[in-house]
């Protein structure tokens, strides 16, 4: 078969890891790794996979930080092939493979066309994985999530047959590719979206802090956020990179510091800036190590992400959603922001407040506020100093669940959809995947996923 690579055989190697973003890359082999040409292969890779008892796993980006596509044994089939785009004028609907890339590809496609998408905020993130997930993008406060803008999805079914699945018809396959993740069984060659109209003016609202600080920014954020605009969209950023906004005559004071950056998409600049205008008054004002405030574009936008999540980095993540008020979540919050102590490693409190029921769909756990931090490091000797410790100040939090996005399942499980949405899960892949072909969650205690604590 083409693009199948057997463990032993040249290219195996580059095949079963080297589309892995994380540096930390997982000591897992399968057999056999199938570089799907398109979607008729894919399904020739599981009907293969059927016929030798392989699991199958699959991979779209590559940027799953626990890497769940490579598994010890079975069949990984790796889509970067299926990286097609189009778009129809009279419906607003694109149709995208699963490797395209949300940010370098999918965003400049559809503005070329004044049409827009909530993509992921790393503009190198393939849209399978992150739309399986729920899909946490650009201006998903006012837009909802990625997934609530998926209209139908085109699937590969556990006996490889090629079928599609939308509201009415496969309803239930539909339901879980929205919210299931790596526990969907099926794999998605293509994604029909729903695209919207571009706002025509993007601004960006940067405020720089000390970390001591922290607290009084943590407490007026929690008691700005309910009354926000939704396409205002505010997150706080414990950074230690040091091309951040000073004031002329403002030294960096070295170490941690804090970021209060605000993006919004808006009719008019007289708009956007009323809407920010918000910020300016309040109990850090006058405090500030700098600031700045204008017109950006998702691009600038984009490629101010991609220098926060650098390559050739190993990385150790974890998050957590949380309805705690800030005087519960400043401490625990503040002391992991000050053991920041790489010059990449960052976390971010990211406003969310969800004013509406979710859809019906896989995707059932939110919010208030959405915490996420990320160990950046090169050095593989640090691989369980920073694992530990991500883990352990994560779960010190006061928190309702995690987004299946920033998570790593083998360290530290807790809830990622409802009770009800996990029990109907297991019912849709009973269903359409009665054997078990498709790997689901990798994890350390299965008996405990979806569990507390």
């Amino acid at each position: 078969m083409d693009g199948l690579f057997l463990r032993g055989e040249d290219g195996y190697e580059e095949a079963r890891v080297g589309r892995v973003f994380n540096r930390r890359r997982p000591s897992r082999y399968p057999d056999a790794v199938l570089v799907a040409a398109d979607a008729d292969a894919v399904a020739e890779g599981v009907r293969l996979a059927r016929s030798r008892g392989w699991p199958v796993a699959v991979r779209s980006g590559g940027h799953s930080w626990a890497v769940w596509s490579v598994r010890d044994g079975g069949l990984l089939i790796d889509l970067k092939n299926l990286n097609t785009i189009s778009y129809d004028e009279s419906s607003g609907i694109a149709v995208a493979g699963p490797s395209v890339r949300g940010g370098q590809e999918l965003a400049p496609f559809l503005a070329s066309r004044g049409r827009a998408f909530p993509g992921g905020h790393c503009p190198t993130v393939g849209i399978g994985g992150f739309l399986l997930q729920g899909g946490q993008g650009w201006n998903s406060r006012s837009a909802g999530w990625a997934c609530e803008s998926v209209v139908a999805v085109e699937v590969v079914t556990a006996s490889g047959d090629r079928v599609r699945a939308d509201a009415t018809q496969h309803s239930d396959l539909y339901w879980a590719a929205r919210g299931a993740g790596p526990g969907f069984p099926a794999i998605v060659t293509a994604f029909h979206l729903l695209t919207y109209p571009t706002y025509p003016h993007l601004w960006q609202d940067t405020w720089t802090f000390v970390l001591a600080d922290g607290e009084t920014l943590l407490s007026w954020m929690h008691e700005l956020l309910p009354k926000l605009d939704r396409r205002v969209e505010p997150v706080i950023a414990a950074t230690r990179l040091p091309d951040v906004p000073l004031d002329p005559g403002v030294a960096h004071p070295g170490g941690t510091v804090l970021l209060l950056h605000t993006t919004v998409m808006a009719a008019s600049p007289e708009e956007a800036a009323s809407l920010l205008a918000v910020f300016d008054d309040g109990p850090l004002a006058g405090r500030r190590l700098g600031h700045v405030r204008g017109e950006t574009s998702l691009e600038e936008e984009n490629r101010a992400q991609a220098g926060q999540n650098p390559e050739g980095y190993r990385y150790a993540v974890d998050c957590t959603w949380t309805d705690a008020p800030a005087s519960s979540l400043a401490p625990p919050l503040l002391r992991l922001w000050s053991e920041l102590d790489t010059e990449h490693s960052f976390s971010i409190w990211y406003g969310w407040a969800p004013d509406r029921p979710l859809p019906d769909m896989a995707f059932s756990v939110e919010g208030n506020v959405y915490i996420a931090t990320y160990a950046i490091y090169p050095d593989a000797a640090d691989d369980e100093k920073y694992r530990s410790w991500v883990h352990a100040r994560t779960a010190e939090i006061d928190g309702t669940g995690v987004y299946l996005g920033d998570t790593d399942f083998t360290r530290r499980q807790d809830r990622f959809v409802s009770e009800a949405s996990f029990e109907r899960l297991a019912s849709v892949r009973a269903k359409w995947d009665p054997d078990g072909r498709f790997v689901s969650y990798l994890c350390a205690d299965p008996a405990r996923l979806n569990s507390r604590g």
